[in-house]
């Protein structure tokens, strides 16, 4: 592992204030500390977060607020959380393992890195860890990689369930950093890929999350469903957020879907939301959503099982909370 300094924060502005160019913010490390021991992340310094006093969940009106430092476990058995946004719990509760849970931070999750092989080997290209050197997983092993919203400088995706269930409920990060403070949408944080995929979101140098803001949930059922190769401490193939909302004579008044393991980002099922929102809740208007949402996919030869796979896992969410 590279030699680095070590700060700890006081505060969030302290914490912005120590920022330099190769400072890296550490909070629960689950994910930055892997990443170093491997070599990919080579911070000339860290500057502890873990102790700000971001770790509490708060009900503001009909919202509620999570501190950036909230640990994961902490959010899944919150019990505002598990009555008002389950599929958010159920989110958490899918990620990684009780131990990893008790030390990663809400931060830290929607930041986590790609779990892509060529990104996490040093000793191959990656446009991610070195922009330019090229993505070898194109016609290498892509088996669990995107087959949306790729490029062809990247066709990694992101590992986070927490973010998948964020991006369904439209939540908003909070950050504060050299320019000031802002709030960033969700979806809207994580980006594409594109010429740049060296870039996982749209903060600025120096940026820190300092808490996710949760709307008054939507109505209807809602669920959070991950398909994996085991059944613990594995990341998705394909995962899904969804909610419905059907009337008394069976319209759709409300769907929210997003998708996790399918592209760079926590994508957002717009089209077939479109599609669904004013018309029937059937099981037939459930797959022509998810198709006309999959026409834009561009599989690669050995991920193409991705698509009917998230085919069939749209339409039987959708079924299971249809009324």
């Amino acid at each position: 592992m590279k030699p680095f300094e070590y700060a700890r924060a006081g505060s969030p502005s302290d914490a912005v204030r120590r920022y330099r160019p190769g400072t890296m913010y550490l909070g629960g490390g689950t994910n930055l500390v892997d990443l170093m021991r491997l070599g990919v992340a080579e911070p000339d310094r860290l500057v502890d977060v873990s102790r700000l006093p971001l770790d509490a969940i708060e009900q503001a009106g009909d919202r509620l607020r999570v501190g950036a430092a909230v640990r994961n476990t902490d959010l899944a058995a919150d019990p505002l959380v598990r009555a008002r946004y389950p599929m958010l719990a159920r989110a958490v509760l899918a990620g990684a393992s009780g131990q990893v849970r008790n030390m990663a931070t809400v931060a830290g999750n929607l930041l986590q890195r790609t779990r892509c092989a060529y990104f996490q080997d040093v000793g191959r290209p990656c446009n991610k860890r070195r922009p330019g050197s090229g993505c070898p997983a194109i016609e290498g092993d892509h088996t669990n990689l995107a087959v949306l919203g790729a490029s062809d400088s990247c066709v990694a995706t992101h590992p986070s369930d927490m973010a998948v269930a964020l991006a369904a409920l439209d939540a908003e990060v909070h950050v504060t950093g050299p320019e000031g403070d802002r709030i960033i949408p969700m979806p809207g944080l994580h980006r594409l890929p594109g010429d740049e995929p060296e870039r996982d979101t749209v903060l600025e140098p120096g940026d820190l999350i300092t808490a996710v803001e949760l709307p008054a949930p939507p109505p209807g059922a809602s669920t959070y469903r991950k398909v994996r190769e085991r059944a613990s401490f594995a990341f998705a193939l394909v995962s899904i957020a969804a909610t419905l909302d059907v009337g008394s004579d069976g319209v759709v008044n409300d769907c929210r879907i997003a998708l996790g393991s399918v592209a760079h980002v926590p994508w957002r099922a717009e089209r077939a939301e479109r599609l669904l929102i004013g018309g029937p809740a059937t099981g037939a208007a459930f797959l022509r959503a998810a198709e006309a949402e999959l026409e834009q996919a561009r599989p690669l030869p050995r991920n193409a099982y991705k698509l009917p796979l998230a085919r069939n896992l749209i339409v039987a969410t959708l079924e299971e909370l249809a009324p």
